[in-house]
């Protein structure tokens, strides 16, 4: 079904008031590392991880997999490094997802790249190659992971079993075997020549397909995917190469980016769907017109960009739909804005919140927290905050009497890594809210957003 777009807001949304600058922790980088041919970038995709009380960047560059302790922000180093399949200048593009304790990576370039499965639970003395093959995956754009499923999807992807195709599905629940699924080039009528990126939550996948548009297809069968909506590249100003997105806390507001020069990352109400609204646009608010956004992360009330020339940006989306331009860092300092160059990821959803980012010619930066965190070992950490029972079989109760909470709710296990993890409109408006804390016997922390940016932190015991 195609959706009629209505435009709410026309304009930028750049305000000066409050904007301050990023509070620079440490910076990370090899200077033996050489840039790709095309683009010169030593360094492309970040990501992060979590375990054993321990926090970990996750860096690709043209040589392979570089994997950085950063839970000491102060003092962090490369611990271990995987090379890739290829591993030379013709490398511009990696991409990483991880599940299980399992990374997974895959490269766009070199026709031996491979898609490696690397078993990082020995971290930080070791990780282990459990797959490195070419069978399915030789090239691949992007992956995303939905882990309710356990289904990986590729993106751009060609392998020696199948020569190319837009999106292509794998079966993980065996981590160390995919399986293939199936793979598609059109759903539900809405044809794609590519499928550039995607935001995949509980079966609902949110598909950048660059020169095609953007479509929302439900995925419940992996074999028989629903249209749900879609744009086509004239349905919304500002139409370019539909790169990716990012879906906000509540599920309500999807923020993306078009990879063109000079063009606004647009906000897109998706409360009624299959309606599709574009609200807003908004941008680094740069000098230069060839201003160019990549890579978008929403967590809690903030939207991470990295924003190529223009660094980090990080926007204040407390009010979904009308970001607000609140800190910044410009990682690349030259003049050369003419192609592609500077801040190419980023990632803020390690549990301490520090904010990594990879730049293409200067490598991993690694950003101060923005949100307000506590380790306090008590049962309840906020005393405005009341939990019970716990200890509790799983069933929990949650009140507060002044609190103010954006109804997100995160469960980290012991390691540090993200459980779960739900929004409950009920805690948001009254307060109070009932959730399954559906897990394993043990000690977990509990996670709760507060509209003022902070997080209340509660050890909750699952009998």
């Amino acid at each position: 079904m195609r959706s009629i777009i209505t435009l709410c807001f026309l304009g930028l949304i750049f305000q000066l008031n409050g904007q301050t600058e990023a509070n620079l922790l440490s910076t990370w980088s090899v200077d033996t590392i050489p840039g790709s041919n095309a683009f010169d970038n030593a360094y492309n995709e970040i990501w992060g991880y979590a375990a054993d009380g321990r926090e970990y960047a996750i860096i690709g560059s043209t040589l392979g997999t570089h994997f950085i302790d950063v839970t000491d922000p102060s003092n962090i180093e490369e611990v271990q490094f995987v090379e890739g399949a290829v591993a030379s200048p013709q490398i511009i593009h990696r991409d990483y997802h991880d599940n299980k304790g399992y990374l997974y990576a895959v490269a766009d370039e070199g026709s031996q790249s491979t898609l490696q499965i690397i078993d990082m639970s020995g971290l930080p003395d070791a990780v282990t190659v459990v797959y490195d093959s070419k069978e399915y995956i030789r090239r691949s754009h992007n992956i995303f992971i939905d882990p309710a499923s356990d289904i990986l999807y590729s993106l751009i992807c060609g392998g020696d079993d199948i020569g190319y195709t837009p999106m292509r599905l794998f079966d993980i629940s065996n981590p160390e075997i995919p399986t293939p699924i199936a793979h598609f080039t059109n759903i539900g009528g809405f044809e794609f020549s590519q499928v550039h990126d995607a935001f995949i939550k509980n079966d609902t996948a949110y598909m950048n397909c660059g020169p095609d548009g953007f479509c929302i297809a439900e995925f419940s069968d992996p074999t028989n995917p629903q249209l749900i909506s879609f744009l086509n590249p004239g349905d919304y100003m500002q139409s370019g190469y539909n790169h990716s997105g990012w879906l906000d806390d509540d599920g309500e507001t999807y923020y993306m980016a078009d990879e063109t020069h000079g063009m606004d990352i647009k906000v897109i109400d998706v409360s009624d769907l299959p309606d599709l609204e574009v609200v807003n646009f908004f941008n680094a608010g740069s000098e230069h017109p060839d201003e160019i956004p990549h890579n978008l992360i929403a967590r809690n009330d903030y939207l991470y960009v990295s924003y190529y020339y223009d660094g980090l940006q990080v926007y204040d989306i407390s009010d979904p739909q009308n970001p607000v331009r609140f800190k910044f860092f410009d990682t690349y300092l030259e003049d050369n804005v003419g192609s592609y160059h500077g801040a190419w990821g980023v990632y803020p959803l390690l549990p301490s919140g520090n904010i990594l980012v990879s730049d293409m010619q200067s490598g991993l930066f690694v950003f101060e927290t923005l949100e307000e965190t506590s380790s306090d070992d008590n049962e309840t950490i906020d005393q405005n905050l009341v939990i019970s029972p716990n200890p509790s079989l799983g069933l929990i109760n949650i009140e507060s009497s002044d609190l103010k909470f954006t109804g997100s709710i995160e469960v980290y296990d012991v390691t540090g890594k993200l459980v779960q993890k739900t929004m409950n409109n009920q805690l948001r408006d009254s307060g109070t809210c009932q959730v399954d804390i559906q897990q394993a016997s043990g000690i977990y922390m509990l996670n709760l957003a507060l509209k003022n940016g902070s997080t209340s932190v509660s050890k909750i015991i699952i009998e």
